[in-house]
C-alpha cells in the first residue's frame, strides 16, 4: 500500500470517528498524523515499525494502525468504523460541502442515510429547519445533490485511462494478432469519460471474448445489453460503462471514426452537400486517412473533432502541427515543502532537471493561503536565497523566483509592492470565497489581472472535476483582459483541474494570449501530469509557438527581465 492511500484511509478514519462523536482528541491525533505523513518522501511499507513509531505526529497506536494496512491492507478500527456505518452514509461523505458532524445532525434528526433521502427533505424544505443549517445550506445541498447525480457514471481521464491499459493489453496478450482500437472520450482525450470504447474484428468467437474480460476483475458484466458481437459492462466500483465491439473488418474504418467524434463534428456538412454520417453510409473506407482525402479535407487529429471550427480549418489545410509534450522546456507553477508541497525544493529542482527540462518555477503558496502554510514575507526572502544557492549550484539549469498570490476578495494580490517586485514571476489564483456570481467573480479576476505583477492567471475557474462546479466567469472578458495587459492563461495540468477549459483554447490564441501548460505539481510525480495539460491545449489547437513554456530558457528569462522592467520604468 503506498502512502497516498494510507494517508487516505487515516483521514478516511477521522471522518468516520468525527461521525460517530468520537473522542476529539483521538480524532485530532489522526488527523494531525496524516498532514505529518503527506511530507514524506519515502514509502512508509520501507520504513520499521520502530521507525514508523518514531516520525512526527504518530506514535504507538497510530504506528500499528498503519502496519495493519501495511501488512494486512486493512485496520481493525477503521473496519470496525465502517461496519457501523451504513453504505448510503459513507456515500453521503463524499459530498463536497458538507462535513461528518452535519451529516451526523441529518441522520439522527431526520434518519437521513443516503443521498436520494437527503435530496426529498431538501426539497421538501426539512433540512433548513434545522439548527445549523437554514436556507442557504439546504440550496447548497440541492445544488450539490443534483451535480452530483448528474456526474453518476462518470470518471476524470486520468482516472479511465488505466482501466483502458489493462483492458487493452489483456486483450492484446489473449488474442496477439488482432488490432484493438480504443475510441470515443479516451481516444478524443475528452476531461471526463462517460463510456470506454473498444473496436476489434468479429473473428474472434463471443465465448472467447467473454472468457477474456472475465479475467478482468474490476470489470461486471450487463449481459442483457451484451450479445454475440459485443461484450457490455462497467468498472464495477466506478459505475463507468465499457463496452468492446467486434465488427465486419470492412466496417471499423466506419465504427472508428463514428465513434471517435462529438456529435457536432458528425453532423457537419462538409462534401457534396453531405454530413459526415451520411458520407460514411454512402461509401467504404479503409482507414480514416482516406476518408479525409476523399473529401479533400486535411486530416484532423480525434482530439479537435469536436465541431468548434476543425472542418474550416482542414478545408483550408490550415490545421496546425500541434504541441507534443517533448515540446515544453521548462515547468512552472510548482510547489515545495516550504508551502504544502511533499519534496524540498531542491528535490523538486533536481527531479526537473533530470527530466530534461532546461527550467523550473517555483510557484509556493502566498501568506493568505494560511491553510496550506503559505509565505510570510521572512519565508520568501530565505526561499529565495536558497534559490540563488541552487541555481549556482545547478546551472545552468534554472529556478525563477515564483508565489502562487492569492486573488483576495477585491481583486488586490496578498503581498506589498516591494514584495510583489521581488519575484520573477506571479501566477494569480483565486483559493477563497467561491461561492460568487458571474459579475463578482469576473471582476475580481480582472482587478487581478491589471496588477502589473501579475505574469500569469493560474486556474481560472477553480473547479475541481466531478467534485465542484467552478465559479462562473464571462471567459471572453478574462481573455480580452489577459490580451490587453499581457497575462498568460494556465491550462492547470492537474487531472482535477484542466482549467482553463479546452473549450476557451482557441479563443484566447485569437486574441494573441500565450498559454502555458502548470502541473501545479506538490510533488516531484505531480510533472507527470504535464501530459493532460498537453492534451486539453490539443483539444483547443494549441501550438507549441503558442506556448510559454515551450519558449527556451533564454527566451523566457528575457520575457520575466523584460516584464519588471517596464513595471519599474
Amino acid at each position: 500500500m503506498e502512502n497516498k492511500e494510507i494517508i487516505k484511509l487515516i483521514k478516511k478514519t477521522a471522518e468516520l470517528m468525527e461521525l460517530h462523536d468520537e473522542n476529539s482528541f483521538k480524532i485530532r491525533s489522526y488527523s494531525n498524523a496524516a498532514i505529518k505523513l503527506e511530507r514524506l518522501s519515502k514509502p512508509l511499507k520501507e520504513h520499521t515499525p520502530d521507525e514508523i513509531e518514531a516520525i512526527d505526529g504518530v506514535g504507538k497506536s497510530m504506528a500499528a494502525f498503519i502496519g495493519n494496512l501495511i501488512n494486512k491492507g486493512q485496520a481493525p478500527y477503521l473496519q470496525e468504523l465502517l461496519d457501523k456505518t451504513p453504505l448510503g452514509i459513507q456515500e453521503m461523505m463524499t459530498l463536497k460541502g458538507i462535513g461528518p458532524k452535519k451529516i451526523r445532525t441529518l441522520w439522527q434528526t431526520l434518519g437521513i442515510e443516503d443521498n436520494a433521502t437527503l435530496l426529498e427533505a431538501c426539497q421538501a424544505d426539512k433540512v433548513a429547519a434545522i439548527k445549523g443549517f437554514g436556507a442557504k445550506t439546504q440550496q447548497k445541498l440541492i445544488e450539490i445533490l443534483k451535480f452530483n447525480n448528474a456526474n453518476k457514471g462518470k470518471m476524470r481521464y486520468a482516472e479511465a485511462e488505466p482501466f483502458v491499459a489493462l483492458i487493452t493489453q489483456t486483450l492484446q496478450q489473449i488474442f496477439p494478432n488482432k488490432v484493438w482500437n480504443v475510441c470515443g472520450d479516451i481516444r478524443r482525450k475528452n476531461p471526463v469519460v462517460e463510456k470506454i470504447t473498444i473496436i476489434g474484428d468479429n473473428s474472434i468467437p463471443a465465448a472467447d471474448l467473454q472468457k477474456a474480460m472475465e479475467s478482468l476483475h474490476f470489470l461486471s458484466m450487463n449481459e442483457p445489453k451484451s450479445g454475440p458481437c459485443s461484450w457490455r459492462g462497467a468498472v464495477a466500483a466506478h459505475a463507468l460503462t465499457v463496452e468492446v465491439i467486434l465488427l465486419n473488418p470492412a466496417d471499423i474504418t466506419k465504427q472508428l471514426l463514428l465513434h471517435s467524434a462529438g456529435k457536432a463534428h458528425l453532423s457537419a456538412v462538409v462534401h457534396e452537400g453531405k454530413t459526415v454520417y451520411q458520407l460514411l453510409e454512402s461509401a467504404h473506407f479503409n482507414d480514416e486517412i482516406s476518408f479525409f482525402e476523399h473529401i479533400a479535407h486535411q486530416f484532423i487529429p480525434p482530439e479537435m473533432r469536436e465541431g468548434q471550427g476543425e472542418w474550416e480549418m482542414a478545408k483550408e489545410y490550415k490545421i496546425p502541427e500541434l504541441l507534443k509534450i517533448d515540446d515544453l522546456k521548462g515547468i512552472l507553477h510548482n510547489h515545495s515543502t516550504y508551502s504544502d508541497g511533499k519534496d524540498t525544493l531542491e528535490e523538486m529542482a533536481k527531479h526537473c532537471q533530470s527530466l530534461g527540462f532546461e527550467y523550473l518555477g517555483m510557484s509556493d503558496h502566498s501568506k493568505s493561503a494560511f491553510y496550506a502554510n503559505g509565505l510570510y514575507e521572512n519565508v520568501v526572502k530565505k526561499q529565495q536565497e536558497e534559490i540563488d544557492a541552487l541555481n549556482e549550484k545547478l546551472a545552468p539549469f534554472k529556478i525563477f523566483k515564483g508565489i502562487e498570490s492569492d486573488i483576495l476578495a477585491d481583486g488586490s494580490l496578498d503581498y506589498a509592492d516591494n514584495v510583489l517586485s521581488t519575484f520573477d514571476f506571479i501566477v494569480a489564483s483565486i483559493h477563497g470565497n467561491l461561492n460568487m456570481d458571474i459579475n463578482k467573480a469576473t471582476n475580481r479576476l480582472l482587478k487581478a489581472i491589471e496588477n502589473p505583477y501579475t505574469t500569469m492567471l493560474g486556474h481560472p475557474t477553480g473547479r475541481l472535476i466531478l467534485m465542484r462546479e467552478g465559479y462562473p466567469i464571462d471567459h471572453k472578458k478574462v481573455i480580452d483582459a489577459c490580451a490587453k495587459y499581457n497575462v498568460i492563461i494556465e491550462i492547470n495540468a492537474n487531472p482535477k483541474r484542466l482549467d482553463m477549459d479546452w473549450q476557451w483554447v482557441n479563443y484566447a490564441l485569437q486574441q494573441g494570449v500565450k498559454l502555458s501548460i502548470n502541473p501545479d505539481a506538490h510533488e516531484k510525480a505531480g510533472y507527470d501530469h504535464m501530459r493532460f495539460g498537453v492534451y486539453m491545449g490539443r483539444k483547443g489547437g494549441l501550438t507549441a509557438a503558442q506556448t510559454f513554456n515551450a519558449m527556451p530558457l533564454d527566451e523566457v528569462e528575457k520575457y520575466f527581465n523584460d516584464r519588471k522592467a517596464a513595471i519599474q520604468s
